[in-house]
């Protein structure tokens, strides 16, 4: 029996796309949860999550085609900026989300972070010191 064995940048794309496809489409499947995690001051929920599906669909694909590898990693990087707010949202009121433990509610923002790392890799994007 032989392991599939993948480069890093492969797994990364891999995971890369798994994560942000099934998220896509959970957005329209899950609509409400998505809508109730919006922060109260953003206006337009229903249309700021089928937006935000459509784009994660769209670098899933991106993600795996060579020529658009990395324009699809800046923008799903751009994302994952854009939607930081409704995270936030929910370790700020943890009360409006009594099934998920407030530990992992935190979490998952510095987890962002490590999303953004993973998908710069799928995409190829260059390593840059500051």
């Amino acid at each position: 029996m032989s392991l599939i064995k993948l480069s890093p940048p492969t797994l990364a794309r891999a995971l890369t796309a798994s994560f942000f496809g099934i998220g896509g489409l959970l957005h329209f499947v899950l609509i409400d949860y998505f809508i109730a995690i919006m922060p109260a001051y953003l206006p337009w929920h229903r249309e700021l999550v089928q937006v935000s599906g459509v784009f994660e669909l769209m670098g899933a694909l991106g993600i795996l085609i060579p020529v658009t590898r990395q324009w699809a990693a800046w923008g799903l990087i751009a994302l994952c900026i854009a939607v930081f707010p409704a995270n936030l949202n929910m370790a700020l009121h943890p009360d409006h989300f009594s099934s998920i433990p407030v530990a992992l509610l935190y979490a998952r923002l510095p987890l962002q972070l490590l999303i953004i790392w993973i998908v710069a890799k799928a995409g190829g994007l260059p390593n840059r010191s500051v």
